[in-house]
């Protein structure tokens, strides 16, 4: 099973939110023997969405292959103004290059979602990748992750709370326990 953790997040360095986050899926991943990828935007090169380039600039090309081979996601996002980061948004976008393939966009991937903010507004993000998830053909997972950023680490800030630690568990088995989805319509 091959599961990415897609970063929406410009924060990449190993103290944030994102990749503690992503670091503690990828511990219950393994542990349940997946094969865990992740890709974190902010090291990707991935430019605004433009169909005018005259050849698909190759960061895209591997972003958008990396996307489609893996089993199933888990994308995590900080709440920006009611939706996800435009930065994710416009990579996410760019699946378009996949549109005339047999199997287009992430069509039957499961995808978990994950997104904080600092007020209880998370689920606004939630809802926005639910929507785009859907529109790129996948299946979203029944149970998401909002996070209530101020809640999310006790011990100054030091180790993650057990309540989210529990969630991302859950969510980890939930998915490592699915098997991909492979039929068309």
């Amino acid at each position: 099973m091959n599961i990415l953790i897609f970063n929406g997040s410009l924060e990449s360095q190993s103290n944030t939110t994102p990749t503690r986050i992503a670091r503690a899926f990828t511990d219950h991943l393994e542990q349940r023997g997946a094969t865990v990828t992740t890709f974190h935007l902010s090291e990707a090169g991935i430019p605004l969405f433009d169909f005018s380039f005259e050849e698909t600039p190759s960061s895209v090309v591997d972003m958008v292959n990396t996307f489609r081979a893996a089993d199933m996601h888990i994308w995590l996002t900080p709440l920006y103004h009611g939706s996800m980061t435009g930065a994710m948004k416009n990579c996410l976008d760019w699946l378009e290059i996949s549109a005339r393939e047999e199997v287009p966009y992430l069509t039957n991937k499961i995808i978990g979602l994950v997104c904080w903010a600092d007020g209880a507004q998370a689920m606004q993000g939630i809802n926005a990748m639910d929507a785009v998830a859907k529109a790129l053909r996948a299946w979203v997972l029944p149970y998401s992750i909002p996070i209530v950023r101020g809640n999310l680490f006790v011990a100054d800030n030091q180790e993650m709370s057990p309540d989210y630690l529990e969630k991302i568990e859950l969510m980890s088995t939930l998915l490592s326990d699915r098997q991909p989805i492979n039929f068309t319509i």
